[in-house]
């Protein structure tokens, strides 16, 4: 046989053109040698004539000769890989193939040699290339440059085509209609323009042959060239990938469930965002129905109905339903959703009876319908379970897919549902602790803030979202001696029921302090002492304050409904002492009162060691206003200084020092006072107000807290109101409290004083012109008792202390009388035996009066006794 001189390495077949061929004897020996064979092994033919064909190869593989051979002589040839060697030692891989050349009766074997660098590898011929692709499991066909099919294999009717012959000359189209045949032939024809193999191109859609089922594939797209390199038609592969398909689909939507079931604590919002998820993704149609104390937050029953909470449909309006959100889903005894309630398992069914009537009961409006109505057909209920208890069911319709629930499906609905039965009974766990605290907290926070005549007064309070818990800022207004007044805004780092109790364990601390009528910086010392002693006692260190958030409540005192209050007048009364206004430099006034006693610590309670240890950080500021002469002296304990309205409508904020939160140690607190002219507001809040936790910096939030204290109202309550709702949002991120207070002062003609010597003789006198003065003012009824009190003070301010004594009447809601002197010892209430002479002046004081004290200033002491208007005597 002649050498191919033109052999073109680039055509890679096996075939005798392409092949070096040699012949053999029947004993192995070579008898016909060729240029090719020459070239390959490099031996000449008077060389190689004559050598077996064991001598031609390597020892492993001339060892393997006697066993071809006989395989050969079995089979009529063998095909397979061997190394030979060439002249000079060379290993050469050779694709070896072997068939009989039997002529006149003599045994030839001819043999072709193809070196394997040279070639892809087994001899592709039609018969095997037709093995291949017939008994390949992979669905196969070709198209010609039309489109149209010229060619598939038997593996393809398995997606649901027909029979290959009936196939022959369709589009893709007329072959499958269920599925998208533009997108396909879109890639066919892409794969013809650029030769590019396309690879794994998924789509979904429905075969033939199951019309009602969803399915996925994936197909591999490759141009076929002719000879000359122009395009014939594109070759395809096509594998069904479903069950992968579907197990994506699953882990994507439990993925979904994970990022928007329980995103908050609200129990039917969780109940409504279980049915958004299932739907489309596993179901046309669903329904959540709660049992109703879940949705109280209470523990759950099975005595009482169901609610449903949550439903969702693929068609707008959900007109499947029959109960809305929030109404009763009463079911007929013995339905599948009362039987997964009662028994906790689910229950599936593939095809319902389209003539049943639906399960529910008692329907608004007498509405009934059957499943084929409402085009209901297949369904799956599966109960809402959290640690051992029922919640409530779930059920799952299907309407547009005409595909069953399955097993599959129905796992896959139990994994959705507990997802959501945790964050459900979180939610129900949640909402019965909030509800606590509100309670706690409503009942801790004033009701209504008091009536007097200092200010005109009103508060707003608005909870922390669901998710941040209720908190614990609070307020306060309390009357104190001489027609003043304190005001009070705090909080309580943290949230929840301990943070309330911690609340309401401050607010009445601080009302205790503040009978003692201290000055702010020394209430504010003493509650500090008490919260870091409370925290020793119980082993808490000291804790940096927090946010805090609660329930909303408005209240208002001596607002518009108040109108038989006194008007304050028109003026200004400069502060003594060279005390300034508000943005003159201010000294602050931390002396304490000479010879003032420790007093004694408000009562706490140490069986509750978390609320103690909750109000470790907390802050508050304490301002005390007083309504004769318009002074206002305030101090803050890691809290905003209050902001003031100028009669103008411009608003200011308090220079005041920032003392450190309460029960963390620190410097002394300081206080600062200023003058403030009638008409002016004292806006006091907690830092919720200011929104840091947006970003925000703290001057961004006085900023836009200024901005809305600009903003006039027709009264202090509303504009309490639209400072809140500009600056927070219904549900904020932080509670806050806000309470606004228009300053009075009384006019001259309801403050009387008069100095009096330190004479026993002047008694009398104190006596007579407390008548006369009562006179003026039309309240004679109450002169006797009104001298009786004004004799008591004055006497024993003229025996027990030394300097100047002055006598003052105030007229206002309430009958004040204050004698101060200069002394520095409290008077003590005694009971005297019948048998002794005296100590009987205070004892009187305390039966005629409403109340009495003492309070220290710097120039002494006050004592001061207070009377009813309303009922004379007592």
């Amino acid at each position: 046989m002649g050498a191919h001189k033109g052999h073109d390495t680039a055509r890679h077949r096996f075939d005798v053109a392409d092949a070096a061929p040699l012949l053999l004897d029947a004993h192995g020996i070579v008898t016909g040698w060729t240029r090719d064979a020459e070239r390959l092994l490099d031996y000449g033919a008077s060389e190689a004539v004559g050598m077996t064909a064991a001598a031609l190869l390597t020892a492993e593989d001339a060892g393997r000769v006697p066993e071809l051979a006989q395989r050969c002589r079995a089979d009529g040839g063998w095909a397979g890989l061997l190394t030979a060697v060439r002249k000079g030692g060379r290993p050469a891989r050779l694709m070896v193939r072997v068939t009989s050349a039997d002529t006149d009766g003599t045994a030839r074997w001819l043999v072709l040699l193809s070196e394997l660098a040279e070639a892809p590898g087994w001899d592709m011929s039609r018969p095997v290339l037709e093995q291949m692709v017939t008994r390949s499991p992979i669905g196969i066909a070709i198209v010609d440059t039309d489109l149209r099919c010229v060619w598939s294999n038997p593996a393809l009717e398995q997606f649901g085509s027909a029979p290959a012959p009936e196939r022959l000359g369709l589009r893709f189209g007329e072959i499958q209609p269920g599925l998208d045949a533009e997108a396909i032939e879109a890639q066919m024809r892409r794969v013809l323009e650029t030769g590019e193999p396309i690879v794994e191109y998924e789509h979904v859609g429905r075969v033939r042959a199951a019309p009602h089922r969803e399915t996925a594939h994936t197909m591999s797209f490759t141009r076929i060239d002719d000879d000359r390199g122009n395009p014939m038609g594109v070759y395809y592969t096509v594998v069904d990938i479903t069950e992968r398909h579907r197990a994506r689909q699953r882990l994507a939507l439990l993925d979904r469930a994970g990022e928007h079931i329980g995103r908050g604590l609200d129990i039917r919002q969780t109940a409504q965002e279980l049915a958004d998820v299932a739907v489309p993704a596993l179901a046309d149609y669903i329904t959540v129905d709660l049992l109703e104390p879940v949705l109280r937050g209470a523990e759950p029953t099975m005595q009482v109905p169901l609610v449903r909470a949550g439903q969702q449909s693929v068609n707008q309006g959900v007109p499947e339903a029959v109960v809305a959100v929030g109404e009763v889903a009463a079911y007929l005894p013995g339905t599948p959703p009362l039987r997964c309630l009662a028994e906790g398992t689910s229950w599936r069914e593939e095809r319902l009876d389209p003539l049943a009537a639906e399960w529910a009961t008692d329907i608004p409006g007498g509405r009934t319908a059957t499943f084929l109505e409402l085009g209901l057909h297949s369904v799956m209920v599966v109960p809402i379970r959290a640690r051992g208890a029922t919640l409530g069911v779930t059920t799952f319709f299907r309407r547009r897919r005409q595909e069953p629930f399955d097993e599959d499906d129905l796992n896959l609905a139990e994994d959705l549902v507990s997802r959501a039965a945790v964050c459900v009974d979180n939610a129900r766990r949640y909402t019965r602790e909030r509800q606590a605290a509100l309670v706690l907290q409503r009942s801790l926070l004033p009701h209504r803030l008091p009536e007097q005549d200092a200010v005109e007064v009103t508060a707003c309070y608005r909870p922390a979202d669901e998710l941040t818990g209720l908190g614990g800022d609070w307020y306060d207004l309390i009357p104190l001696s001489g027609a003043r007044v304190a005001l009070v805004v705090g909080e309580v780092p943290g949230h929840g029921i301990a943070a309330a109790a911690a609340m309401g364990r401050l607010r009445t601390a601080v009302r205790t302090l503040a009978a003692l009528d201290l000055p702010p910086e020394e209430v504010l010392g003493h509650l500090d002492d008490l919260v870091a002693r409370a925290a020793r006692e119980e082993g808490e260190g000291p804790e940096g304050a927090g946010g805090s958030g609660g329930g909303e409540g408005c209240g208002a005192a001596g607002g518009p409904e108040a109108t038989d209050r006194p008007e304050a007048t028109d003026r200004t009364v400069a502060a003594p002492g060279g005390t300034r206004g508000l943005g003159d430099s201010v000294t602050p006034a931390a002396t304490p009162a000479p010879g003032n006693a420790q007093p004694p610590a408000a009562p706490v309670d140490q069986s509750d060691e978390s609320d103690s240890a909750q109000a470790v950080g907390a802050g508050c500021v304490y301002v005390v206003y007083d309504p004769v002469d318009g002074q206002c002296a305030m101090a803050a304990a890691g809290h905003p200084a209050p902001a003031v309205i100028l009669p103008d409508g411009t608003v200011a904020f308090v220079d005041l020092p920032q003392g450190p939160s309460l029960g963390v140690g620190g410097p002394p607190f300081e206080s600062v006072e200023l003058a403030l002219a009638p008409g002016s507001t004292l806006a006091l809040h907690t830092d919720g107000l200011l929104a840091h936790g947006e970003g925000r910096s703290p001057e961004e939030g006085r900023d836009r807290l200024r901005e809305a204290l600009e903003r006039s109202a027709d009264t202090l309550d509303l504009r309490c109101r639209a400072v809140v709702d500009s600056l927070a949002p219904d549900q904020p991120h932080d509670d806050l409290a806000l309470l606004l207070a228009r300053t009075r002062l009384l006019g001259p003609e309801q403050v009387a004083d008069w100095d009096v010597p330190v004479d026993p003789a002047q008694v009398a006198e104190a006596r007579k012109a407390a008548s006369r003065q009562l006179t003026e003012w039309g309240l004679e009824e109450f002169a006797f008792t009104t001298e009786l009190v004004v004799s008591e003070l004055v006497t024993n301010a003229i025996r027990h202390a030394v300097g100047p004594i002055r006598l003052r009447l105030i007229r206002a809601r309430t009958l004040m009388c204050e004698v101060l002197d200069s002394g520095s010892t409290a008077p003590h209430l005694r009971h005297p035996r019948t048998t002794d002479e005296g100590g009987r002046g205070l004892l009187l004081v305390s039966q005629f009066a409403q109340r009495w004290g003492t309070r220290f200033v710097p120039e002494g002491k006050v004592i001061w006794a207070e009377q009813s208007l309303r009922e004379p005597g007592t």
